[in-house]
């Protein structure tokens, strides 16, 4: 007999457990990540996360489960849903609470329904479906999945997709390589940003989370911090997270620092998986051509070269990539809308904004650096 469990705190399940329903090739997913993102402050109900995972149990063991969070607002997806939002208050309705499947604040594809095989992972889904039900919530949203889930989920779910750009290792040894698979003015222009912050008087040091001191932590988290504070947004990670994160996966946590005249100027922080490298925050305390390209993508592919990793995805957005060697790549997502009457015309919706991504995926193949 298989059991339905809902879980509001990751701390409340072993995490040799969690951990065993992955293959810990992907950082996000680790017990670690998710109950740090939970324990030090990261996920707070006055901005709108409140944990619900979804779980499935056979006696004392987990069998299923998904990351699963109650939302108050759309902030910290990447998969922009204000429009339904929107709809919704015109007619009097309320959108919000609704279920989020996914890692907060991370654009990045993994997997999403763990579970054994499809028959387990569609019990899962038929489960959360009645609980979506049951509790009154307006949706269910499963964001950033693998393609190779996308089998589990019936038509009555509503399809959406979105364009990243990742970097592929084609069996190049190093950066001259790469750079030699370019088109000449490619090639040209990255050489001559590298060659600015060279002359800038820039060093570059790539550190694991077990070769991190307190400075260097501090440094990286008041560049993070910084960034967001530009765009006159909340930093929601805390200097604990990022602790937390050089304390319990200091392998898999990676960060590029610039350093001038003595002291760390810039900073990246980035996740390794089994095969990728996740590019996710940057930030600096001054201005100098060509710095952010090198501290968020030479650096990283550096990274992933000398390391072996066959796969660079530096965050979402920007079409700038493309001249840099990342090539636009699909990513999935899947809606289920709880109020029948509103899947019509969202349906429609999602179709017209499918139409006008393959165009612009077409578009942007035309655009490829690669010569």
């Amino acid at each position: 007999m298989t059991g339905f469990r809902i879980c509001s705190a990751l701390s409340g399940i072993p995490s040799t457990q969690w951990d065993a329903l992955h293959d810990g090739s992907n950082p996000f997913l680790r017990h670690a990540f998710l109950e740090g993102l939970e324990s030090t402050g990261c996920l707070r109900a006055d901005w709108g996360w409140r944990p619900q995972h979804p779980t499935l149990w056979r006696g004392n063991t987990l069998v299923a489960a998904a990351p699963g969070y109650l939302k108050d607002n759309s902030h910290g997806e990447f998969v922009f849903d204000h429009a339904w939002a929107n709809a919704y208050a015109r007619y009097g309705l309320d959108y919000y609470p609704k279920w989020l499947i996914g890692i907060p604040y991370s654009p990045v594809t993994g997997p999403r329904m763990m579970a054994p095989d499809d028959d387990i992972r569609r019990l899962l889904l038929d489960e959360m479906i009645a609980e979506t039900e049951r509790s009154g919530w307006s949706s269910l949203h499963v964001n950033f999945l693998p393609e190779r889930e996308v089998g589990a989920f019936s038509p009555e779910w509503l399809a959406r997709g979105d364009i990243q750009f990742h970097w592929r290792n084609r069996g190049w040894k190093d950066f001259p390589e790469f750079l030699g698979a370019l088109q000449p003015k490619k090639r040209k222009n990255i050489r001559q940003e590298r060659a600015k912050v060279q002359d800038a008087g820039y060093r570059f040091r790539q550190l694991h989370g077990d070769e991190l001191g307190k400075s260097e932590l501090e440094a990286m988290y008041a560049f993070y911090a910084r960034t967001f504070d530009a765009y006159g947004n909340a930093a929601a990670l805390t200097l604990d997270f990022f602790r937390h994160l050089a304390n319990t996966m200091p392998r898999q946590i990676m960060f590029v620092l610039a350093e001038r005249e003595g002291s760390i100027r810039a900073g990246a922080l980035f996740l390794r998986g089994g095969d990728t490298l996740y590019g996710r925050y940057w930030g600096s305390d001054e201005q100098s051509p060509g710095l952010h390209f090198e501290t968020c993508y030479y650096q990283g592919i550096d990274y992933c070269l000398r390391e072996g990793l066959t796969s660079f995805e530096p965050g979402a957005q920007g079409e700038h990539k493309i001249a840099r060697g990342f090539l636009p790549t699909p990513t999935h997502s899947r809606h289920w809308i709880a109020d029948t009457r509103f899947r019509p015309a969202l349906q429609a919706w999602c179709a017209a904004e499918k139409n006008a991504q393959a165009e612009y995926a077409l578009q942007l193949q035309q655009a490829s650096p690669y010569a």
